[in-house]
């Protein structure tokens, strides 16, 4: 008997039948633009090796115009098609079925060239859209059509035409960027004509044992959107329009409102989707914040959908599905929803990959294979750098020993999880305690190593991480002082008035937890929703509350200082950097910067500003908290370089920057297929 029968259970779809109920939702990861269809195609595979039902890929542009942006990859060649069947049969070998995502861009699309129902450009983008005539409707419309027929000669099985996120189709519904007053404009019966008329014709053109997957929008976020009256008026013409299944969308791109970073509770719109359940007789896919076989078990249980959706949880573990059909969920590599080298490598032009797994888009290049000669390897640090280090290197068939003087795995991973909003954290050191175990790998914990320790070792790897950066403020040694690491690991006791100096990533976090004292929204649905404003769309048009955000009172209050005149934030992830941003400010945190720390004395925190040191300023306050940044730890390498001992230094021991978990778990993950 499987723990999780709902979400193994087939769906039959009439002409075809999904063997369980996850689909791996569209990313764009770039591979596409790569042109190494091998690679490509070696990702898909990979995923359908893995177990998912059903895959669909990243946006694929039917014309120039609906691109995302230049260069992007397009459906509109027989070339195409050439290219696109090389994944497909890949995906088809495998055992998996593959939809093609048809993503026209309208405003959002990145190019002087972009199109939209009104000349309304978006916040997203510095380009104006060229408003569409009637004759430019009918060519958008036509080219999306085009666009399924090749994905059908290129083998798919079907395709998910998008209408949400704020994209083209999308941006004809609302009154927010359709200020058409023509038969495409005006009243909701004219505003849905367009994405009706494309499933419809789309239907047409491909038959009827092909899947359609209709992606609508079921909350927008953004003023002036869709009621639910709306969305499940435009679902059921969508069903007889012809499309096979519909798949949830939640916000757009340009909302205020966060839906899938890691502070976003998991399966936070689920119920969304259960408002749809019962309208339309075809399947219903949720998503978002979905990522462990017990939330999506759960969901499809209580009847919020038919199907899950799962993107990047299947970039964290390409075998999911499998693992969790063999009873092995603690072996799934945990997906924290950090952005970090998905969502911000994306919206940065870079390929997309996962901090907790390297290897995601890097299949081909990144291969874990059984070592030619056994090795005996020591690890110096149990946080991610040496944690992937060991665990990819075991994997290789190499023994493996972890120092740390620490009791316990995770290194700067049991700070963060401490932080409101990180609480994945957790899952993710739970995780790599089971594959230490299930691979065998000793570990050697609660003692300091040095030099000595470490002979008979072929391979000595130093991720001792880093320390604490002095930042040499008189008064810094006083008893109203204290480190980030003795707030967030000590726990030691903090007054009601902070000051964070320090306004870097550990300053955010620091910050988040002094202003909830463990109340974390993030698990805690209704307080979530209510501190963002998310309200039911229902009730209120677009699924936003009238009275707008409503934070609960903040803990204490925060002054976060920094030394740079430069915005604070300014160097956070790029698509999670505004959540933190606002959350600070929501709760009355007061942004100072471009300051020089004088000193500390009883009244708090003295500072000055700029280089004549101008302005003498007291931050009163009960505590002051240090976050000024941190040093590598090198002291080990040092003396074993001075002994003559070649050792590997990475992570933080190599470079101070943040700590950056998603370099420090690619520099392990890389050096171990060295050895």
């Amino acid at each position: 008997m499987t723990a999780y029968p709902h979400m193994l259970a087939p769906l039959d779809l009439g002409f075809t039948t999904l063997k369980n109920r996850v689909l791996m939702g569209s990313m764009h990861t770039g591979l596409e633009e790569t042109k190494d269809w091998n690679r490509v195609a070696e990702f898909y595979a990979d995923r359908a090796r893995g177990g998912v039902a059903l895959m669909v890929t990243g946006g694929i542009g039917p014309n120039m115009e609906g691109s995302v942006l230049p260069g992007a990859s397009m459906m509109t060649s027989d070339k195409d098609v050439a290219n696109h069947s090389i994944v497909t049969a890949r995906v088809h070998e495998a055992g998996g079925k593959i939809a093609m995502q048809i993503l026209h861009a309208g405003r959002y699309a990145y190019g002087p060239k972009c199109v939209a129902p009104s000349p309304v450009k978006s916040p997203i983008s510095p380009f104006p859209p060229t408003e569409l005539d009637e004759e430019g409707i009918e060519k958008q419309i036509t080219d999306i059509v085009n666009a399924a027929v090749l994905a059908q000669q290129a083998g798919y099985d079907g395709v998910e035409i998008m209408g949400s996120e704020g994209y083209f189709l999308n941006q004809f519904l609302v009154t927010h960027t359709n200020k058409r007053t023509d038969r495409w404009g005006g009243s909701y019966e004219n505003r849905m004509r367009l994405p009706i008329e494309v499933v419809r014709r789309t239907r047409e053109a491909v038959g009827t044992d092909f899947i359609i997957i209709y992606r609508l929008s079921m909350i927008d976020l953004v003023p002036n959107g869709s009621t639910f009256d709306e969305v499940v008026q435009l679902a059921k013409e969508i069903e007889k329009a012809g499309a096979t299944i519909i798949n949830t969308g939640i916000g757009w791109h340009e909302a205020r409102i966060p839906t899938i970073a890691t502070s976003v509770p998991r399966a936070a719109f689920a119920w969304v989707t259960k408002k749809l359940m019962g309208q339309v007789s075809i399947p219903v896919i949720t998503s978002n914040r979905i990522n462990t076989p017990e939330v999506a078990e759960e969901v499809l249980a209580t009847g919020c959908a038919d199907m899950v959706s799962m993107a990047r949880p299947m970039l964290a573990d390409a075998d999911f599905v499998n693992k969790a059909a063999a009873g092995q969920g603690d072996r799934i590599a945990p997906c924290i929803a950090c952005n970090q080298a998905c969502l911000d490598h994306t919206f940065s032009g870079k390929l997309t990959s996962c901090l907790v797994n390297p290897r995601a888009c890097h299949e081909t290049e990144l291969v874990v294979a059984k070592a030619a000669a056994p090795k005996k390897v020591a690890i110096v640090g149990a946080g991610p750098a040496g944690l992937s280090t060991a665990i990819t290197a075991a994997q290789r068939g190499h023994a493996v020993t972890v120092f740390d003087k620490s009791d316990e795995i995770g290194g700067q991973l049991n700070m963060a999880k401490q932080v409101p909003g990180k609480e994945e954290f957790w899952g993710l050191v739970d995780w790599y305690r089971v594959m230490l175990a299930d691979l065998g790998v000793t570990l050697k914990l609660g003692k300091a190593v040095g030099a000595g320790d470490l002979s008979g070792f072929d391979e000595v790897v130093i991720a001792t991480g880093v320390s604490p950066r002095d930042p040499a403020i008189p008064g810094q040694d006083r008893a109203n002082v204290l480190s980030y690491i003795d707030v967030l690991r000590h726990k030691k006791p903090v007054g009601k008035r902070v000051a964070v100096i320090g306004a870097g990533g550990i300053g955010f976090d620091v910050s988040e937890f002094l202003l909830e004292e463990g109340h974390s929204p993030t698990i805690d649905l209704p307080q979530w929703m209510k501190e963002w404003g998310v309200s039911d769309p229902a009730e209120h048009r677009s699924g936003l509350a009238p009275e707008g955000p409503q934070p609960g009172k903040p803990e204490r209050e925060v002054t976060l200082l920094q030394r740079k005149a430069k915005a604070h934030g300014k160097d956070l992830g790029k698509t999670t950097g505004w959540i933190h941003r606002a959350t600070l400010k929501m709760k009355g945190v007061s942004f100072v910067g471009g300051v020089n720390y004088e000193k500390i004395d009883d009244e708090g925190l003295h500072i000055s500003f700029g280089e004549a040191r101008e302005n003498p300023t007291l931050i009163a306050c009960d505590t002051v908290v240090l976050c000024a940044g941190q040093i590598s730890d090198r002291s080990l390498a040092d003396a074993l370089e001075a002994k003559g001992v070649h050792c590997h230094v990475i992570g933080g021991a190599d470079v101070a920057a943040e700590l950056d978990a998603k370099r420090a778990i690619n520099q392990g993950t890389r050096l171990a297929l060295t050895f």
